[in-house]
């Protein structure tokens, strides 16, 4: 017998043990940063291979927007206040990783002091360049071109981009 919001011990009892049979999904927190020459900052990490957006994965329970914020201050002693989020593109499984949902958030345009003093800011970065449009979509990964892609729409059309698995849906 399902036990009833009467019985409080046992009725919160049973929401845990569904709580903890329920899929849990990665989060990726990105932000799009711009210079006041409207290039964009990508980032070197040194843990896996080619050019990325600022940000990271949400800790556990943390909200995205949070994470973000949080990662652009422990990689690159920044602190961003977002202006809204950009794109969601929910990521089919690959390699070893199960599904995630990547988040992007507008973090602004820096002011050129701002801008020219960054530097990584612990190990998990080697490097940070900004740079043009083009030049970043030759550099970013090809899974997260697309979400890019979407992320400058966004910007120009003022209206956030759902994607699955880096494409619109129809």
């Amino acid at each position: 017998m399902t036990p009833t919001p009467d019985e409080p011990d046992a009725w919160y009892a049973y929401l845990a043990e569904g709580n903890a049979r329920q899929a849990r999904k990665r989060v990726a927190a990105d932000v799009l940063l711009r210079n006041m020459s409207g290039d964009f900052l990508l980032v070197k990490p040194t843990y896996k291979p080619g050019w990325d957006l600022p940000g990271g994965m949400a800790e556990a329970n943390e909200p995205p927007e949070q994470a973000a914020v949080r990662e652009l201050k422990e990689e690159l002693g920044l602190t961003v206040t977002l202006r809204g989020f950009l794109v969601v593109d929910w990521v089919a499984p690959h390699e070893a990783w199960d599904d995630q949902l990547a988040f992007i958030f507008d973090g602004g345009v820096l002011e050129h002091e701002v801008a020219d003093g960054l530097r990584p800011h612990d190990e998990e970065l080697s490097r940070l360049a900004f740079v043009a449009k083009a030049a970043a979509l030759t550099m970013l990964p090809q899974r997260m071109a697309p979400r890019f892609v979407a992320a400058t729409e966004a910007l120009t059309r003022g209206v956030p981009h759902y994607l699955h698995n880096g494409s619109a849906l129809p």
